[in-house]
């Protein structure tokens, strides 16, 4: 996809700040139960990376790779997420939870399979699991979002920079 400037997309916080705004919020909750859960917050980059790698959304792949990259994460494992079966690079939970990642961002191709789910709930508890979920979810709303209204990547610096 090319960044096609010819056509004046809606900006979506000034057309509807209401909508926004609880956009907003249910992304806080989801971070908020991700924590409370304790799921480790790298797990969380890479599931927002991984979701933005296979939904094509450059705008939110700038913006989680440079948090990623802010928290410490090693370049060599976000160069390699795409491959991330390939390597040895990421931990059971990890893998996990970028297989229930996929499911849940692919879910056109076959819903989220018994066995992603069941592996998945081998390495994390229930309320784990129901953050992963929502942030997976949350993550794929955004990225339809940016790549909808044609957000332009770049200009994101992660807090305190």
């Amino acid at each position: 996809m090319t960044n096609n400037n010819s056509v004046s997309r809606v900006a979506l916080k000034k057309a509807t700040p209401e909508v926004s705004a609880v956009m907003g919020s249910l992304h806080g909750a989801a971070v908020s139960a991700a924590r409370d859960a304790k799921v480790e917050p790298e797990i969380l980059e890479l599931v927002r990376i991984r979701a933005s790698q296979l939904n094509g959304c450059a705008f939110c792949l700038d913006m989680h790779t440079k948090d990623a990259r802010a928290q410490g994460e090693a370049e060599q494992r976000i160069y390699a997420l795409n491959a991330w079966r390939e390597t040895p690079f990421f931990t059971e939970r990890e893998r996990a939870a970028l297989a229930l990642t996929e499911a849940v961002t692919l879910v056109h191709d076959g819903r989220v399979p018994d066995a992603v789910y069941a592996e998945a709930a081998e390495v994390f508890d229930e309320a784990q699991l129901a953050a992963l979920i929502w942030a997976a979810t949350v993550i794929n709303a955004y990225n339809r979002i940016a790549i909808a209204t044609r957000m332009v990547p770049g200009a994101y610096q992660p807090a305190g920079k």
